[in-house]
């Protein structure tokens, strides 16, 4: 059995949206340190993230939080064996500026470069911390820029066979907190304004609900929280929403977006005949929909595998997954690029990697 001494250790760098983070990961899985810088205080005053602004904040932060993760791994650079980064989905700019530190960092060291699927990695963190084999399972990822469902039937193996046609489910999260007056981030302020709510005082609709298929669309369900706290456009729609109502239709949004959720996971659990579901992302955290799943997939016999919280928001940590990576020889060579945008069902994505 190999010493831990032995063991190779890799850097991992995440920069796909509004959070800059690093870890040290060992090749056994286990994680050395994870860092991360939050800039949810930047783009509070905005209700969303502003794309320049979070570029602009990597570039400021990306080289202390790296040297912080190395320092709280006890690991120093001619240890590491790769460096991951993730590369795809998100913001360009912030894609980019990830991009580039891992690039410097395995071309000074001369180390293999691992690019890393954003998604991949998300549905990866659902395992770690345990001994169990998550895959073959469906993916559900649940964010603020993602509502997707895959079939994973390895970690490297991800199908795209669902996702939202607009909004994702934590962007409608965020726009329905703005509408009622509550502060970004979204998830966590609706899911506290909600525990005094009761969710069936307004009748929010479930969009796609029965339609057989799994895609998702949120819009709808945005415009009529609006017009259930404001009244319809014209010279007598309120300009804010009563503060008496927040907590009845923070709930009634909450419980609407939930079932939906719950529901098209199920039906593609039944629609790949797969046993086993994983759950990652930051709407994952929400702790009335984690209730759900498990409520949901007990009843039907189904295994329930949810990221654990801290390892929902964006965190380097979860890109542990490029020693799968590696495993399977797919490095990354360093004219490399990043893929930003959202993830759409058809849209195919190509990973460059180095030549043998």
């Amino acid at each position: 059995m190999s010493n831990e001494k032995d063991l190779r250790v890799l850097l991992a760098i995440e920069s796909s949206c509004d959070e800059t983070a690093a870890a040290v990961v060992r090749e056994d899985g286990e994680v050395l340190s994870s860092i991360i810088a939050s800039q949810y205080e930047l783009h509070q005053d905005w209700g969303g993230v502003v794309p320049e602004i979070a570029s602009r904040a990597h570039l400021r932060r990306i080289i202390p939080v790296i040297r912080e993760a190395l320092t709280a791994a006890n690991t120093t650079t001619d240890q590491l064996g790769a460096v991951a980064v993730t590369t795809e989905p998100g913001l360009v700019g912030s894609l980019l500026v990830g991009l580039t530190a891992a690039k410097t960092i395995a071309m000074g060291l001369r180390i293999p470069l691992v690019t890393v699927n954003h998604i991949e990695a998300h549905i990866y963190a659902c395992g770690m911390g345990s001994t169990a084999d998550i895959y073959p399972s469906v993916g559900f990822v649940v964010s603020g820029g993602h509502t997707n469902l895959y079939d994973c039937r390895s970690a490297t193996e991800c199908r795209l066979i669902g996702g939202t046609t607009d909004d994702a489910a934590g962007e409608a999260f965020d726009k329905v907190a703005r509408i009622l007056g509550l502060p970004y981030p979204g998830g966590p302020s609706i899911q506290k304004a909600a525990e005094s709510g009761d969710s069936n005082r307004f009748q929010m609709p479930r969009p796609l609900l029965h339609s057989g298929k799994l895609d998702f669309s949120f819009s709808g369900l945005k415009t009529a929280v609006l017009y259930a706290a404001r009244g319809v456009p014209g010279p007598k729609q309120l300009p804010e929403t009563p503060p008496e109502i927040v907590p009845d239709l923070a709930a009634a949004f909450q419980q609407a977006a939930i079932d939906v959720l719950v529901h098209k996971c199920l039906l593609a659990a039944k629609q790949l005949n797969y046993s086993r579901i994983c759950v990652g992302g930051g709407v994952a955290a929400n702790t009335e929909f984690r209730k759900s799943m498990e409520t949901a997939t007990k009843k039907r016999g189904l295994t329930l595998n949810v990221a654990p919280p801290e390892l929902c928001t964006d965190n380097a940590a979860m890109a542990a997954v490029a020693w799968e990576l590696l495993a399977a020889g797919r490095t990354a060579s360093l004219d490399a690029d990043v893929l930003p945008g959202l993830v759409r069902p058809g849209r195919k994505r190509q990973r460059k990697t180095a030549s043998k």
